[in-house]
């Protein structure tokens, strides 16, 4: 065992002989250096206490809200042969103006008197068109004329039935008085018999009662035969009113059915017709899409067909425009860690690519070269990067973003939260948590610190 004593052989000791000793003694002091530590330890534990904004770090590009303010590329409706260009890559152009313009390359069109010879088809069809409309209107006047005439005719025959029903009633009355003639006759000759048998009349009386006799009877037929006749005339005149109405309805259904023929020959010839004007109409369409021209306010930025004489196929892209004017977004991605603490309205700074920029992401205010902006939509279905985007767009109360910014360039952006001490940063950061949820970090105790997220009941 050692045996250690309070009493020190330091001073007792020669160490003029030893060089380290002598290197020790010249050195300095580090009571300084403690003291510095000291004051860095004061300055760093000081440092805790100050105030940090925290944020969230994001990488994204510039892009713009309206699809239409999108760079997108000019497209060929039908497909032809390049005969002139118009432009060059660079150029400024308008909308309307001329881009490039095609030749005919299918041998169906390349008639080059297809519009006329269409356009005459299409007045041929009208015209047979017409001329059917003409015979169906002729063919109901037809049967406007058959209806009249039937009319006419059943009017005629309700006359007759009308003066045969009228005799018919006379000789019913006649016949009457006729069969009580011949009643009379019969019992006149009855009486007749037996006076002459009695020796009362002559024969002579007998005889003339007799031939009375026959003619009541005689008379009686005569008129039971006119009723007869009156009686058929009636019946005939019956059977007329019904073949003439048959007749009617078989003549007026064999003009329907040709006037249906004609309507079906009609709507034909105009169906043809409209095919011939949509054939026009493509026709006339395809001849004047040769000229490709700007759907925008632009620039050329890049010819994706070259030279004069190539071939062209229809939708296939021939040149890029990007807008001269657009309003300018930024699109950001974020963790799906990070999701529930981004809500619109929130506030971003953002370096763009190419402006130099120092950056205290704790500091916000104090930051040199950053540029403000707030949240203005939060897609609710990931990317395929597996994060969610959101759109930043630029905030008015701050200074404006460059005007030599283009669509595609790079961004980095800082989406601010709350703000807490730099002593709680750390110790979040340390144990892993997500940045603050609440809207004061620094509450009064007992008091329920107030969400942005509403809370939800546990089961």
């Amino acid at each position: 065992m050692l045996n250690i004593t309070q009493k020190s052989i330091y001073n007792d000791l020669d160490t003029s002989g030893f060089k380290s000793y002598q290197y020790l003694r010249s050195r300095p002091s580090s009571i300084s250096i403690i003291k510095v530590l000291i004051i860095l330890l004061l300055i760093s534990l000081l440092c805790m206490f100050l105030p940090w904004r925290q944020n969230i770090r994001s990488k994204g590009y510039v892009t713009t809200l309206n699809p239409y303010d999108k760079p997108q590329a000019v497209q060929s409706l039908t497909g032809g042969q390049i005969d002139k260009w118009y432009v060059t890559e660079g150029d400024i152009v308008s909308v309307g103006d001329t881009i490039v313009v095609l030749t005919e390359s299918k041998e169906d069109y390349l008639d080059p008197d297809i519009l006329a010879n269409t356009q005459q088809q299409k007045n041929a069809k009208d015209q047979s068109a017409d001329a059917y409309l003409s015979k169906v209107e002729f063919l109901k006047e037809q049967k406007n004329a058959l209806k009249d005439y039937q009319n006419t005719k059943l009017q005629q025959i309700e006359l007759k039935k009308q003066q045969v029903d009228i005799k018919i009633s006379t000789a019913k009355y006649e016949l009457q008085a006729a069969q009580t003639s011949a009643e009379n006759a019969k019992n006149q000759l009855a009486r007749m018999e037996t006076m002459y048998a009695s020796g009362i009349k002559s024969l002579t009386d007998l005889e003339s009662k007799k031939l009375s006799n026959r003619k009541a009877i005689a008379d009686q037929n005569a008129k039971q035969n006119k009723l007869d006749e009156l009686s058929n005339e009636q019946e005939t005149l019956i059977r007329e009113r019904e073949l003439t109405n048959t007749d009617y309805q078989q003549k007026a259904a064999k003009i329907e059915s040709e006037i249906r023929s004609v309507e079906t020959s009609r709507f034909s010839a105009m169906g043809e017709s409209n095919k011939l004007q949509s054939k026009f109409n493509q026709i006339q369409r395809r001849q004047q899409s040769f000229a490709i021209t700007s759907p925008i306010n632009g620039r050329v930025t890049k010819v994706l067909k070259n030279g004069v004489g190539e071939f062209v196929k229809a939708k296939e892209a021939i040149a890029t425009l990007v807008p001269t004017e657009f309003q300018m977004a930024v699109e950001l991605y974020i963790l799906p860690y990070d999701m529930p603490l981004i809500s619109e309205g929130k506030q971003v700074r953002l370096q763009f690519d190419g402006w130099p920029a120092v950056v205290f992401s704790g500091w916000p205010n104090n930051s040199f070269g950053t540029f403000g902006g707030k949240v203005f939509a939060v897609d609710n279905e990931i990317s395929e990067n597996g994060k969610y985007r959101i759109l930043v767009v630029m905030d008015d109360e701050d200074k404006p973003w460059p005007e030599l910014v283009r669509i595609g360039s790079g961004t980095q952006g800082l989406l601010l939260l709350n703000e807490v001490r730099v002593g709680y940063e750390i110790w979040r950061k340390l144990n892993g948590f997500p940045p603050d949820f609440y809207d004061d970090f620094y509450y009064k105790s007992g008091s329920t610190p107030k969400t942005k997220a509403p809370l939800r009941k546990v089961k």
